[in-house]
């Protein structure tokens, strides 16, 4: 198909919601691969394994193999290991991922590395202030992603996005962040998949975690109205998506109108 080889995919809110399916993504990711396109899936996603959302996803008839899945916590992991080799780290993070960190040594007790996954009840008081603390005494603080909402089947939920700037004000530096927004991400991602970016589409819910930043290097954006998409949110943006869909459903339409 001329003008894209690959499909890149956001997961929660453009495929499902609190792990259900959205109508009509299975057929959709379905008729991605019998049309020959590469597919792949970049998510924020902290709470789960590459093999467990993989599972996941084909519990929701979804296919996927974990091989194609790029999480926040997989890019965190070859950046951790990369910049502070054989640092001890302290993971605060709701959910279990350490699977998907090999090669780093956990320990909360006497970290030399600070690691923020997603954010939820373990993002206490207590432990956000010792976060500070430990950045104030020089430990450096690696954000597996800047991502500050999500949306489940009870409503939206804040991220760890929504902490990092304070932090950052009371230490005065940056918290690097590994994931979406992050360019590297998606030049990563379409790395896996054997695509160029020019010949590449991002299709997520998030217009400028997702959509904006894939455009910024050079992906075809594809906006959806499900998820965290919020129509105040389009109307206010100085810059656009490349298309809008209502839905990941109408994916092999789109890719139609492109051919």
């Amino acid at each position: 198909m001329a003008g894209v080889a690959g499909v890149l995919l956001d997961i929660d809110g453009v495929l499902v919601t609190s792990w259900h399916p959205i109508d009509g993504a299975a057929a959709a990711v379905r008729e991605v691969r019998e049309r020959g396109l590469a597919c792949a899936y970049l998510t924020n996603t902290t709470s789960r394994t590459c093999d467990a959302i993989a599972d996941s996803l084909r519990a929701a008839g979804i296919e996927a193999d974990a091989g194609e899945i790029v999480t926040a916590a997989r890019l965190t992991a070859e950046y951790v290991l990369a910049t502070y080799p054989g640092r001890r780290a302290w993971l605060l993070n709701s959910g279990d991922v350490a699977d998907d960190l090999p090669g780093i040594e956990l320990d909360e007790q006497d970290p030399e590395v600070v690691i923020l996954g997603g954010a939820g009840p373990e993002f206490t008081h207590r432990a956000l202030s010792r976060v500070v603390e430990l950045m104030l005494d020089g430990i450096p603080v690696v954000a597996m992603h800047r991502g500050t909402t999500w949306t489940t089947r009870d409503g939206l939920l804040i991220d760890t996005g929504i902490y990092l700037p304070g932090m950052e004000e009371v230490v005065g530096t940056n918290v690097v962040s590994v994931g979406k927004p992050s360019l590297a991400a998606f030049l990563t991602a379409t790395e896996l998949m054997g695509t160029e970016p020019d010949k590449t589409m991002m299709v997520g819910d998030d217009l400028t975690g997702d959509v904006l930043a894939a455009q910024r290097v050079g992906l075809t954006g594809a906006l959806v109205r499900t998820g965290k998409f919020r129509q105040s949110i389009l109307d206010l943006s100085a810059q656009q998506p490349d298309h809008v869909i209502d839905s990941v459903a109408q994916l092999p339409s789109l890719l139609d109108e492109l051919r």
